[in-house]
């Protein structure tokens, strides 16, 4: 695959990148692409392995290594270093559903499990699939399957987040009639409104989308199924029912003073945020959010970091950013070899910009807020924060961070953003289609199934298996369809 001696002849060189005083100012992408040439040059750096665990995308250690999609990634690279774009796009797609949004958001699970990472640079897969994705936008090359013959069953998807997109996406290729409920006023689900712009540009959604109409899927919208319109309804008029909602139960922070104004989950600051800048067509951005207000973001996960960079471009006076567990080492530790996900600090977009902005890391590690402090007023204007140390259970043997005795002190704070992750799927979809729920509330399946307790009624992405990623979520979704699919017609050819 690639040049046999690439990983020798060139160094990992990644896109260019606009600077934080720059990119700040907006809400639009920042990273940019090299040119073709150079681009087939970091192909090139793909070594002829002969184990590719970048496309594996099997559990190590309780851990995801290499691709779950399963991406053909050397000979995608291979193709691009050959200069065969068209190829590269059709090799990928055969595994791919939306390589337009992994390319953005995605952590690169395939670099991290790359075998030129073990004692070098990976190569830069996650950007070789962004250039191969828009070089078959620019030229034409994307098209959804507009069925010549319809199989007469239908299929409802409710939620249109990447599961329900790449599930809608192959059963509409199928022939099946595809209608997707949204509850929001947009399609996209997390993607939309879970993933500021400057990460994920809305525009790039709406592409896709419109393609997918095009085909023959229909989007409704502002359509709250569970709620406005029932689970039952849903399963008399259509012959199967994906849910596909999210694991959108946000986890909070019990601490006295929680009901002070102004202590918001970071997925309805983010949502608001996005929704107020497509509204008015980011000619106005939201600044009365944040304008010099001192932020904490509880959490320190890809969520609380895009709270921050939203923070930063807002006009925030401060961000503090906590972290409950201790600082990870800056290289692999002996019990976190390769190809395991590495856990090591990184440092993402909004941490970079809060250092440029105020001069320091914004990240607090083993701390916690012990209780938020309010005005007259009822408003946030504080918070007691508390250290923690790494303690060993007794009862489970467990190590737990413990409170530090003492270690109280006392800083100002006039927006709080809880970004300590989610509990798993909302209660009112679940109950209304009655399907069990694990102790986690996500749904309940056999293990390797989508099927739900409930007849014709199936899952997939983080509803079925919790707080995942974006690449997760779409094998789940393409998972779901292919059973799906065989339940409806006998076999599948998905």
């Amino acid at each position: 695959m690639g040049k046999a001696t690439g990983f020798l002849d060139y160094k990992r060189a990644d896109g260019p990148v606009r600077s934080e005083e720059e990119r700040t100012a907006d809400f639009f992408e920042f990273h940019g692409q090299l040119p073709l040439k150079a681009r087939q040059e970091q192909a090139a750096r793909c070594m002829d392995c002969g184990v590719p665990f970048c496309q594996g995308g099997v559990m190590i250690a309780g851990m995801a290594s290499g691709c779950p999609l399963h991406n053909l990634v050397p000979e995608v690279n291979d193709l691009v270093y050959r200069g065969r774009m068209e190829a590269a796009y059709y090799r990928l797609s055969s595994t791919h559903s939306f390589p337009e949004f992994t390319s953005r958001v995605c952590p690169a699970l395939c670099e991290a499990a790359c075998t030129c990472g073990l004692h070098d640079a990976p190569v830069a897969t996650k950007e070789n699939e962004k250039a191969v994705i828009e070089y078959a936008y620019a030229h034409g090359l994307v098209q959804e399957t507009l069925p010549t013959v319809r199989t007469g069953k239908k299929v409802a998807i409710v939620g249109s987040g990447p599961s329900g997109l790449a599930a809608a996406q192959l059963l509409n290729s199928r022939g099946h009639e595809v209608t997707v409920f949204e509850r929001r006023d947009r399609p996209g689900g997390l993607l939309r409104y879970g993933i500021p712009n400057m990460k994920l540009e809305k525009a790039v959604i709406d592409r896709r989308v419109a393609l997918m109409e095009q085909a023959g899927i229909k989007f409704v919208l502002n359509a709250d199924v569970g709620r406005a319109i029932k689970a039952d309804d849903l399963r008399e008029r259509f012959d199967a029912v994906v849910l596909c909602c999210g694991a959108s139960n946000p986890r909070d922070i019990k601490a006295p003073g929680r009901e002070a104004e102004g202590i918001l989950f970071a997925v309805d600051f983010l949502g608001s945020v996005t929704r107020q800048l497509l509204d008015n067509g980011f000619s106005k951005y939201p600044d009365e959010l944040v304008k010099d207000k001192n932020v904490i973001v509880i959490g320190g996960g890809d969520t609380g970091n895009d709270c921050v960079g939203t923070c930063i471009r807002l006009g925030a006076g401060s961000v503090t950013q906590l972290e409950m567990m201790p600082e990870p080492p800056k290289e692999r530790g002996r019990d976190n070899p390769w190809p395991e996900w590495p856990r090591i600090l990184k440092t993402d977009y909004g941490q970079e910009e809060a250092i440029w902005r105020f001069g320091t890391d914004p990240r607090v590690y083993q701390t916690t807020v012990k209780e938020f402090l309010k005005d007259e007023a009822g408003k946030v204007c504080g918070a007691v924060l508390v250290s923690l140390e790494p303690k060993k259970d007794e009862k489970s043997g467990r190590m737990v961070m413990t409170a530090i005795e003492g270690s109280e002190r006392t800083v100002p704070a006039d927006l709080v953003l809880i970004a300590a992750g989610f509990l798993g799927s909302e209660g009112y979809v679940t109950e209304s289609f009655g399907v069990e729920t694990d102790a986690r509330t996500n749904v309940k399946t056999a293990p390797g199934a989508h099927i739900t307790s409930r007849e014709n009624v199936y899952t997939a992405g983080d509803m079925h298996r919790g707080q995942s990623l974006v690449v997760w979520a779409i094998a789940e979704g393409r998972s779901a369809a292919r059973e799906v699919d065989k339940d409806l017609m006998g076999y599948t050819n998905l």
